[in-house]
């Protein structure tokens, strides 16, 4: 019986993870943590020690056999790396009769949802971008649904808001614009981050003191943000006095091109997404 057509509690849904990488492992915790039951969580990989880690820090029930776990799931969570998707969706597809039944959600960057048709049939699928905060529950997560219902939405939903943030995708290209904004861009502010500590031990901090000045007030700048109903202008404005330190420094940024910089490079994160798509 189709995931769609039930009705059931959700926490009655049985979900396997293939792989059990960092993402799995911060959706995994995710869950647990806002009350999804470790019973009805299952990991599978290759190798014993990701998996003897996540059951002795969450209790879910782990295996090395990716066919056992698919069996017994309604929900199947691809997070393989890429490249080795196809051999994955290959091995599933010949070895469970009744996949088709199944409610997939994959990880992956770069891969269509034609891609996953050609390898598993017409399945019911959802592409999601998961970003690297999701590991301490700050994320932003974009996802985009192929012949999913609403409850499978709602249940992707659920699993997903435990990491952070999710933002609908109603065009399967936005993935590639969200890889932009939300997926690669921790990248971005951790090269401006260190960009700025180099600068501080230039001035003669030491790595640490450099380190924890920088990072403090990331954090209180993110917060303000968070806290405050204005545009990023307008929060840039408040601190920066005509004349003054923080001006000077804002108009060399400026000067120097970064709002131009800044979009290039997603743009160029942009157009390496679809390059992926038509490669991997």
């Amino acid at each position: 019986m189709k995931l769609r057509q039930r009705i059931k509690s959700m926490n009655d849904n049985t979900v396997a993870f293939i792989g059990a990488g960092n993402m799995a492992r911060c959706i995994i915790g995710g869950m647990v943590n806002t009350g999804y039951p470790a019973a009805n969580i299952i990991a599978a990989n290759p190798s014993r020690p990701k998996l003897d880690a996540l059951a002795a820090d969450f209790g879910i029930v782990v295996t090395q056999d990716n066919l056992l776990a698919v069996q017994k799931a309604d929900v199947i969570v691809l997070s393989v790396k890429p490249q080795l998707m196809g051999e994955v969706c290959r091995q599933l597809i010949a070895g469970v009769p009744d996949i088709s039944e199944k409610l997939f959600v994959t990880v992956a960057a770069g891969l269509p949802v034609s891609r996953y048709e050609e390898w598993l049939g017409p399945v019911r699928l959802m592409r999601t971008m998961p970003n690297s905060p999701s590991l301490v529950g700050l994320g932003v997560t974009g996802i985009f649904a192929s012949r999913c219902s609403n409850y499978e939405k709602s249940f992707v939903d659920s699993m997903f808001s435990a990491t952070g943030k999710t933002v609908w995708l109603d065009q399967e290209n936005q993935i590639n614009d969200i890889t932009a904004v939300t997926g690669s861009a921790p990248a971005y502010f951790f090269y401006f981050m260190q960009a700025m500590a180099q600068k501080a031990e230039l001035l003669g901090f030491s790595p640490d003191e450099a380190h924890q000045m920088v990072v403090q007030t990331a954090l209180g700048a993110a917060t303000m943000a968070t806290q405050s109903s204005l545009s990023f202008a307008d929060l840039r404005a408040q601190v920066t006095s005509k004349g003054g330190t923080t001006h000077e420094a804002i108009e060399t940024m400026r000067n120097a091109g970064l709002e131009l910089m800044v979009a290039d490079a997603m743009q160029a994160a942009i157009r390496r997404a679809e390059e992926m798509a038509k490669t991997l």
